[in-house]
């Protein structure tokens, strides 16, 4: 019994040790930003968003679908607004900075371009916490068909990357996946806000297919930026580079699977 209360008392230090590493070795810049310090702020967050995934679409079950336009349109239109500024301060800051695109460090100093890469960076960090609304949206106007396992997994998971990147690397190698994340969801969230005006629009949404291309696109070219830094000597934590590497290749497979399934395999059923 002992024995069991000893070892118990060690695991219970160890993870108090891990937890406290997990506050204090973090880039003390971004600590004071809101939700970096500790992981339980975006932990709970999360964790609301499995509880509405898992329970929203039984709390409408006997309510009347809403439609929403209006905020939907004020919404996609304020995160086409987003990304255009993440693009641009992602962009510009790497040119002013001289980034490389093969190979960059972190630059923790508090010069004015670090400081306004790690800015930058919190922002798409956030811009993440609320992204979270899509499922919201979907789940009011019943249409739980499209809450797939990709939407969660993709939603959810950018939370915790994202403010690992905040948290540790704030710049560096990292900007290049947030400078064409917030590039295709520019048109992403143009295509969203269109699609929100009604079935009048559904014309003029034939590119939707091109979207899906764009965004394999993007996995693709954030899998060979990730995965070439692995392979050379490039003074940014190889850690983070295969951590992202490995989620770039689960996210393009459950992307080509979502393009086969909509547009290739769908496309032959409505041909036979």
């Amino acid at each position: 019994m002992r024995c069991c209360e000893l070892g118990m008392a060690s695991t219970w230090q160890k993870t108090q040790e891990f937890y406290n590493w997990i506050l204090e070795s973090g880039d003390p810049r971004t600590d004071s930003w809101p939700l970096v310090y500790s992981p339980l702020p975006v932990t709970l967050v999360f964790t609301s968003y499995l509880f509405m995934v898992a329970l929203g679409p039984s709390c409408m079950r006997r309510r009347r679908r809403l439609e929403l336009r209006a905020p939907l349109l004020a919404y996609n239109l304020a995160m086409v607004a987003l990304s255009s500024y993440m693009f641009y301060e992602f962009l510009v800051t790497s040119v002013l900075a001289n980034y490389s695109y093969l190979c960059q460090p972190v630059d923790y100093s508090r010069s004015e371009l670090g400081m306004r890469m790690a800015r930058v960076c919190w922002w798409f960090f956030f811009s993440k916490v609320i992204e979270l609304l899509d499922t919201v949206f979907l789940i009011l106007r019943k249409k739980q068909e499209q809450v797939t396992f990709l939407h969660v997994y993709h939603h959810g998971s950018m939370l915790f990357n994202w403010w690992s990147g905040v948290k540790y690397v704030p710049g560096g190698q990292a900007f290049f996946v947030g400078m064409l994340n917030s590039f295709v969801h520019i048109f992403m969230y143009g295509y969203y806000a269109l699609a929100s005006l009604g079935p009048r629009m559904r014309q003029h949404l034939w590119w939707k297919r091109y979207l899906t291309i764009l965004q394999l696109c993007q996995f693709v070219a954030i899998a060979a930026h990730s995965s070439y830094n692995l392979f050379t000597e490039c003074p940014f934590p190889d850690g983070f580079n295969t951590a992202v590497f490995l989620y770039i290749l689960s996210l393009l497979a459950l992307f080509l699977r979502f393009y086969y399934h909509t547009y290739v395999r769908g496309k032959q059923e409505k041909l036979t």
